[in-house]
C-alpha cells in the first residue's frame, strides 16, 4: 500500500474527478460502495429521511461549503488552498478488499493524516472515495467547522507511511516495497536538479521528444510545399528552413544543459587508490 500526498488545491472538483477517474457529474449518484467513509459529523447534517445518495457534484459542494461559511479562514502561509488529497494504491497482485476493509483503512489513514481526531466534533470535513481498482482517495477541507485552519503535523508523510505498513500487516496485504527498499529501507528521492535534467532530456529526445516531433512536421510540410509548383515562394521555404535549424539548436542546448545538471548532482568519482608497490623485504 503506497500513500501519495498531493499538493493542496483550492477546489475539490479536481481531486474528486481524479479519484473517480471521470469528471464530476450532477447526474451520477455515488453510493456507499464508492463513498466508503466520511467524517463522523456528516450524520448530524443528514436528516433521517433525507436521501443518502448524493451526486459527485453535491459531494464536491459539501467539501467546498467551509469556504462559504468562513470566508476569511486562511493557512499560516496566508493562502486559501484548503483541499487535502491523499491517495493510496495496493500492490497489483493484492486481493480485492471488501467495503468494510476499505472503510477501516480510510479511517485509520485519516487519523494518521490528522484530519480526523477522535472526540473532536468541530474538525474537518472529509470523504474517502473507492472508485478505481486497488485505489483509495481521501479528500478533506482543512477549514474546520469552527472556522480555524487545521494545521497538520510536520511528519504527516512518515505517519502515513507507518500506518500503511500496519494496515498491510493487519489486512494481510502484499508489502509495497521495491527491491531497493527491501535492501536499504529507504527509497531514493531524486533531487530537483536531477528531475529537471530528466525533463530536459525528454524534451531534447530525437526519437520521441516533442521538439523532434514538431521539427519533423515542419520538415514534412516544407517537402509537401516544395512539391506543389507555385504554392510558396523562396522566402517561405527559407523561413521554414530557419525554423527547423532553430528547433534543432534548441534541442542541442537542452541536451547540453541536461548533461550539465547531471554532472552537478553526480558525486565525483572516487580516486583509485595507488597500486601497492612490491616490497623487497621477505619474511624469513
Amino acid at each position: 500500500m503506497i500513500p501519495r500526498l498531493h499538493i493542496r488545491a483550492h477546489t475539490p472538483q479536481g481531486p474528486l474527478a481524479e479519484a473517480l477517474g471521470r469528471p464530476v457529474s450532477a447526474a451520477e449518484g455515488l453510493t456507499d460502495h464508492t463513498i466508503v467513509a466520511h467524517w463522523p459529523g456528516l450524520d448530524y447534517y443528514t436528516l433521517v429521511d433525507e436521501q443518502k445518495i448524493w451526486t459527485s457534484v453535491q459531494w464536491a459542494e459539501h467539501l467546498e461549503d467551509p469556504y462559504m461559511e468562513h470566508p476569511f479562514a486562511a493557512s499560516p502561509e496566508d493562502d486559501r488552498h484548503a483541499i487535502f488529497h491523499l491517495d493510496v494504491r495496493l500492490h497489483p497482485d493484492d486481493r480485492e478488499l471488501t467495503g468494510p476493509e476499505w472503510a477501516e483503512a480510510a479511517h485509520r489513514l485519516a487519523r494518521a493524516a490528522g484530519i480526523e481526531v477522535p472526540g473532536d466534533e468541530r474538525g474537518c470535513r472529509w470523504i474517502a472515495v473507492q472508485a478505481q481498482p486497488g485505489r483509495l482517495d481521501l479528500i478533506a477541507n482543512l477549514i474546520r467547522l469552527d472556522g480555524s485552519w487545521h494545521t497538520q503535523p510536520a511528519d504527516v508523510p512518515r505517519r502515513l507511511s507507518d500506518e500503511a505498513r500496519r494496515i498491510e500487516q493487519d489486512l494481510r496485504l502484499i508489502p509495497a516495497q521495491t527491491t531497493h527498499q527491501s535492501q536499504t529501507g529507504v527509497r531514493p528521492v531524486p533531487t530537483a536538479s536531477a528531475q529537471l535534467a530528466t525533463i530536459l532530456s525528454q524534451l531534447a529526445d530525437e526519437q520521441a521528444g516533442p521538439l523532434a516531433t514538431v521539427r519533423g512536421l515542419v520538415e514534412h510540410t516544407a517537402h509537401q510545399i516544395a512539391r506543389q509548383p507555385g504554392a510558396a515562394d523562396d522566402a517561405t521555404m527559407l523561413r521554414l528552413g530557419l525554423i527547423v535549424r532553430r528547433l534543432h539548436s534548441v534541442q542541442q542546448d537542452l541536451d547540453t544543459t541536461a548533461a550539465q545538471l547531471r554532472a552537478a548532482v553526480s558525486p565525483p568519482a572516487a580516486a583509485a587508490p595507488p597500486a601497492a608497490q612490491p616490497s623487497a623485504h621477505r619474511s624469513p
